[in-house]
C-alpha cells in the first residue's frame, strides 16, 4: 500500500487486517445519486495502485506498487497506461509506459510524464533514496521513449527508505496553475536533495517541496507535517491537504489550509508552542489522507464542484471539504462523499472523468490480486474530446485558457509557456487584462504571462498591482521566482501591507521575505499581534486544529523576518510597541547579536511583563536544533514536548546561562519557581534550575496475558471463519464488552480515553474507521498487521539488560518502554547497545479464546461504539 501502510488505521488495533469492501470492481455503496460510479480497471491490470494521474485528454497513468509501505525488494513497480478508446467509461487498452519501484506520485502534461519514486541500486538492490523524475513519449506510441530525465535526487531518508520501507517517505505530486510542481514530503524528511541546476536542500521533518516542472529553482513551500501524501490546489493557488498528527491519543487526520512560509508545528510545536504555529483548520478524529484533488470543472453538479476532494485511506472514503473564506485563510465541512476500499488517489480529465484508485485490502507490501480503478461521471455527463494542445493555434489556446475548466486551463497554460513566443506571451497577457472575464480566467492568464514573460514581464505585472482584483496575483507572481526578484521594487508590497484585503496583506509579507532586503523589516514589525498569540498552559496542549484566521499576518511577518535574517531592526524593537512581534521573532534567531540585544533591552527597561518576556526568549534560544544528516529519525511516535527534537548547545549558551542564573539567583521562591518552570518547557537541562523528572506511572495494571490465551471456550474451538460469521449475526451487549475490555487484559497496552495515558494503539476512535468484522478479525489475528508504532521491539543495554515491548515515548535521550504486562520501563538512550523491530504482534494470539460468541460479539460491539 501507500506510505501510511498500517499505522493509517491510526487510532486503533495493533492489528490491521482490514479485508476487500469489494470482490471485483463495482459500483461503490455510498454512490452519490447525481454520479455513475462503474469500473474502469480491475486486479488483473491494476494491482496494488498507489497513486495514477489522468492526462487533460483522458489517457490514464496508473501507479502499481507491488513494494508497497513496507516492502524492500526492487524490480516489482511499473506505470501503466490506460486507454479508454470508445470512451465508455472502461479500458479498451493498457500499455506498460515505464518500469520505477515504488512510485508514489504522477503528474501527466503533455508528452511528459513526471513521476515520483523509490529508486535502487542495481549492485545492491538497495534503496538508494527517492527521485523525482520526467519521462517523454514524443513518438506517441504510449511508452517512455528511453530513461527518466532526473529532476530532484535523494528526495527523502535512504536509512529509513532501506530500514523500514517508504511509509513515512516523500509522496504525492500535483502542478499548480503557476507551473510549479508541489511535492509532499511525509517526515523522514531529506538531507542535501539536489535538483538539476546542482542546488542542495536538507529538510528535517515533513512539509511541500516545490520545484520548476525543468527540474530547478527547489524550495521548501513550508514545513511542519507528518505524513502528507498529497495536495489539492485551487485556481487561486490556495493549497490544501488532509495530513495527520500522532499527537499521543490517535494518529488523527487535520485537515489544513498550507500558507506559503508557513509553520505548522510537528512534532515539536503542536501541541506546546501553538501561539508560533499556522492551525489546522479541523481535527477530524483517526484516518490516513491520501489523494488529493481540487475539482473545478463546468460540467460537474454544483454541489460536487469547486471543492478540494481528498481520500482518506484508513476510512475508506473519498471526502468533500466545503472551505469558506476567512480573512487570509479560510473555515471548512467536512462531507463524506464516494466510499471506495482503501482508496490511494483520485484525478480528473479535461472532458470531466473522474478516476479514483482503491489498494483494497492489497497489504502493506502490495498483492498481485488486489486494487483497481473506477471512473465517476455527472449522470447527464456526454462525451467531448479535449483537443491536443500540441496542435492547437494560439488562438485555440486563448479560448482554452479561458476555460471554466481548470483542466483546461493548466494545460493550455503549458503550451503558451512552451512555445516561448512573442505571440503566446502577449495572449496570456490579453487573457489577464480583460476585465469582462472571470476572475480565476485572468488569474490563469497573469500566472501563465508571468512565467512566460519572465524578468521582461515585471513593468506589466507592477501594472497589475493598482488593480484591486488582480492586485494579489501581480504581487504573488513579481515574487514567485526568486531568480527574476531582483529589479523588483518593495514598494507595493510595503502598501500591501496596509491593503484593506487581508489576502494582499498575506502575500505581501511572503513577497517581502523573498525579495531579502533588510529595510523593509521595520514595516514587517509593524504588523499587530492578536490576543490569541498566548502560549498553552503548563501541561496542556494547545488549539493545533482549531481556525485562526487572527494569527496568519504575524505569523507570515515572522517567517519573513526571520528569512531576512533581520537581527538589528528586530533587537531594536523589543522596547518598543512592536516588542511582540519582536520577541515572537528572536525565538528563531540564533546569533550573538540577537542574545547581546535581549540582554541590554532587559537591563535597560522598567516594564516586569516585557523582562518576563525577554527571560523567555532567552531561554528559547539556549539550545538550537541539532544539523539534519539523516542519520536519525525520530519515530512514529516522537517526543512532542518541544520545542527542539534534538537540541543542542551553541556558541551563545554559557553567555544565556551565566545571565539567566544571575537572575534566578536575585529572585524569591516564587520568582525561582519561573526559572524552575522556565528550564522544564524549554528542557534546557540547566543543573541550578532542574527537577528530577517524573517517569511512568506505577500504578498500571499487571495482567497475566498468557494465563488468559490458555482458556479454551467457544471461540478458541472454532474457526476464524465461524467465529467472524457468529459476530456478523450477534448484536452483543455493550456494558458487558466493557467489562471484558478490562477482564480479558485489553486495559494492558490500550486506552479508551483521551485523559488515560496513551499506551499501545489507542481505542478511542476505533469504530469510526473498523466495522464490527475488522475489529473482531484484528482480535483474533493480532500479527496479521501490526499497527505503525507498535511493533515489538527488543533492546539489549548495558549492565547485561533486555527489555521487550513497544515504545511509548521516544527522546534523543531515551526510550520509553511498555511491556505486555503493563510494566513500563525508561531506558537512556546511551545505554543501549542494539535494538531489533520483531516481526510478530506483541499481542499472543488466542486472548479471546476462553469467550464464548455472544462474549466476543460483546466486546466488538463495546470497542465498535467508541468514536470519540
Amino acid at each position: 500500500m501507500i506510505k501510511f501502510s498500517l499505522s493509517l488505521i491510526y487510532s486503533l488495533v495493533i492489528f490491521l487486517g482490514i479485508k476487500s469492501f469489494f470482490g471485483e470492481p463495482k459500483a461503490t455503496s455510498f454512490d452519490p445519486p447525481e454520479l455513475t460510479i462503474t469500473p474502469f480497471a480491475g486486479p488483473d491490470v491494476t494491482p496494488s495502485p498507489a497513486c495514477l494521474a489522468v492526462a487533460a485528454t483522458g489517457e490514464v497513468f496508473v501507479g502499481v506498487d507491488m513494494i508497497g509501505s513496507l516492502g524492500k525488494d526492487p524490480d516489482k513497480g511499473r506505470i501503466l497506461k490506460l486507454i479508454d478508446k470508445d470512451n465508455d467509461g472502461k479500458m479498451d487498452q493498457h500499455v506498460e509506459f515505464a518500469m520505477v519501484d515504488n512510485p508514489r506520485g504522477i503528474i501527466a502534461q503533455g508528452d511528459k510524464v513526471f513521476v515520483l519514486h523509490t529508486t535502487f541500486s542495481k549492485e545492491t538492490k538497495k534503496a538508494t533514496g527517492m527521485a523525482l523524475v520526467v519521462f517523454e513519449d514524443k513518438d506517441g506510441d504510449g511508452k517512455a521513449d528511453g530513461p527518466a530525465k532526473p529532476l530532484i535526487e535523494h528526495l527523502s531518508n535512504t536509512k529509513y527508505i532501506q530500514e523500514r520501507g517508504t511509509d513515512h517517505a516523500t509522496n504525492g505530486i500535483r502542478m499548480g496553475i503557476d507551473g510549479w510542481i508541489y511535492i509532499s514530503v511525509g517526515d523522514f524528511g531529506f538531507h542535501n536533495a539536489t535538483d538539476r541546476s546542482g542546488k542542495k536542500l536538507t529538510m528535517l521533518g515533513g512539509g511541500i517541496v516545490r520545484v520548476r516542472p525543468d527540474g530547478t529553482e527547489m524550495e521548501i513551500f513550508m514545513h511542519g507535517t507528518r505524513n502528507v501524501y498529497d495536495v489539492a490546489i485551487d485556481p487561486f493557488m490556495n493549497v490544501f491537504t488532509r495530513e495527520n498528527t500522532n499527537d499521543g491519543g490517535g494518529w488523527n487526520v487535520r485537515f489544513s489550509h498550507f500558507i506559503q512560509s508557513g509553520e505548522y508545528g510537528y512534532p515539536v510545536l503542536f501541541q506546546h508552542f501553538t501561539d508560533e504555529i499556522l492551525p489546522a483548520l479541523v481535527d477530524v478524529g483517526g484516518g490516513s489522507g491520501t489523494g488529493a484533488l481540487y475539482m473545478s470543472e463546468p460540467n460537474w453538479p454544483e454541489k460536487y464542484n469547486n471543492v478540494p476532494m481528498m481520500a482518506d485511506w484508513g476510512r475508506s472514503m473519498l471526502y468533500i471539504h466545503r472551505v469558506t473564506p476567512d480573512g487570509p485563510t479560510f473555515t471548512q465541512k467536512e462531507e463524506e462523499f464516494i466510499k471506495l476500499p482503501q482508496i490511494t488517489d483520485l484525478d480528473v480529465d479535461g472532458s470531466g472523468r473522474l478516476y479514483l484508485a482503491a489498494w483494497d485490502g492489497a497489504g502493506y507490501s502490495g498483492s498481485p490480486s488486489k486494487g483497481y480503478v473506477v471512473r465517476a461521471v455527472p449522470n447527464n455527463w456526454t462525451y467531448k474530446a479535449f483537443p491536443n494542445v500540441a496542435k492547437a493555434s494560439v488562438k485555440q489556446l486563448a479560448e482554452l485558457l479561458k476555460s471554466a475548466s481548470a483542466v483546461a486551463r493548466l494545460s493550455a497554460s503549458q503550451e503558451l509557456i512552451a512555445r516561448s513566443s512573442k505571440q503566446a506571451t502577449a495572449t496570456a497577457l490579453k487573457v489577464a487584462s480583460d476585465k469582462k472575464l472571470p476572475l480565476v480566467v485572468r488569474v490563469a492568464g497573469i500566472y501563465t504571462y508571468a512565467q512566460a514573460a519572465g524578468v521582461d514581464g515585471i513593468p506589466t505585472l507592477l501594472e497589475f498591482t493598482k488593480e484591486d482584483a488582480m492586485r494579489e496575483f501581480a504581487l504573488k507572481t513579481l515574487a514567485d521566482r526568486k531568480n527574476n526578484v531582483q529589479n523588483v521594487p518593495t514598494e507595493p508590497f510595503l502598501a500591501g501591507l496596509k491593503d484593506a484585503s487581508p489576502r494582499v496583506q498575506a502575500v505581501a509579507a511572503i513577497g517581502l521575505g523573498r525579495l531579502g532586503h533588510l529595510e523593509t523589516a521595520s514595516a514587517l514589525l509593524q504588523t499587530k499581534v492578536p490576543a490569541s498569540f498566548v502560549e498553552p498552559a503548563k501541561d496542556v496542549e494547545g488549539p493545533h486544529a482549531t481556525p485562526n484566521s487572527a494569527i496568519v499576518l504575524p505569523h507570515l511577518a515572522v517567517q519573513a523576518l526571520v528569512s531576512l535574517n533581520a537581527v538589528d531592526a528586530t533587537v531594536a524593537a523589543i522596547n518598543g510597541e512592536n516588542s511582540t512581534i519582536a520577541l515572537w521573532t528572536l525565538r528563531y534567531m540564533h546569533d550573538q547579536k540577537a542574545v547581546d540585544g535581549l540582554i541590554n533591552a532587559y537591563q535597560q527597561s522598567k516594564d516586569e511583563k516585557l523582562k518576563k518576556q525577554i527571560l523567555i526568549t532567552l531561554a528559547r534560544l539556549y539550545k538550537k536544533e541539532d544539523a539534519y544528516d539523516a542519520s536519525w529519525w525520530w519515530g512514529t511516535r516522537p517526543d512532542s514536548h518541544g520545542p527542539y527534537y534534538k537540541g543542542v548547545v551553541w556558541a551563545a549558551s554559557p553567555a544565556i546561562e551565566k545571565f539567566l542564573k544571575g537572575e534566578w539567583e536575585k529572585a524569591d521562591a516564587n520568582g525561582k519557581q519561573f526559572f524552575v518552570d522556565l528550564d522544564a518547557r524549554n528542557r534546557m537541562e540547566i543543573p541550578a534550575f532542574a527537577t528530577e523528572e517524573k517517569v511512568a506511572a506505577a500504578e498500571e495494571p499487571k495482567v497475566d496475558l498468557e494465563k488468559i490465551k490458555n482458556q479454551k471456550g467457544q471461540v478458541g474451538k472454532s474457526s476464524i471463519e465461524d467465529v467472524l460469521l457468529a459476530i456478523n449475526k450477534l448484536e452483543g451487549d455493550p456494558v458487558k464488552g466493557k467489562a471484558l475490555f478490562t477482564r480479558q487484559g485489553c486495559i494492558a497496552c490500550h486506552s479508551i480515553s483521551k485523559g488515560e495515558k496513551m499506551k499501545g494503539p489507542f481505542m478511542g476512535q476505533i469504530g469510526s474507521i473498523m466495522n464490527r468484522e475488522q475489529i473482531a478479525e484484528s482480535i483474533l489475528k493480532p500479527s496479521a498487521s501490526i499497527s505503525q508504532g507498535f511493533a515489538t521491539v527488543m533492546i539489549s543495554a548495558k549492565g547485561d539488560k533486555t527489555y521487550m515491548g513497544f515504545i511509548t515515548e521516544e527522546t534523543a535521550a531515551k526510550v520509553v518502554m511498555r511491556n505486555i504486562a503493563g510494566e513500563v520501563f525508561t531506558i537512556k538512550a546511551s545505554d543501549i547497545l542494539s535494538r531489533k523491530e520483531m516481526d510478530s504482534s506483541m499481542m499472543p494470539a488466542g486472548l479471546a479464546n476462553s469467550l464464548s460468541y455472544d462474549e466476543l460479539a460483546s466486546l466488538v460491539t463495546f470497542l465498535s461504539q467508541q468514536k470519540k
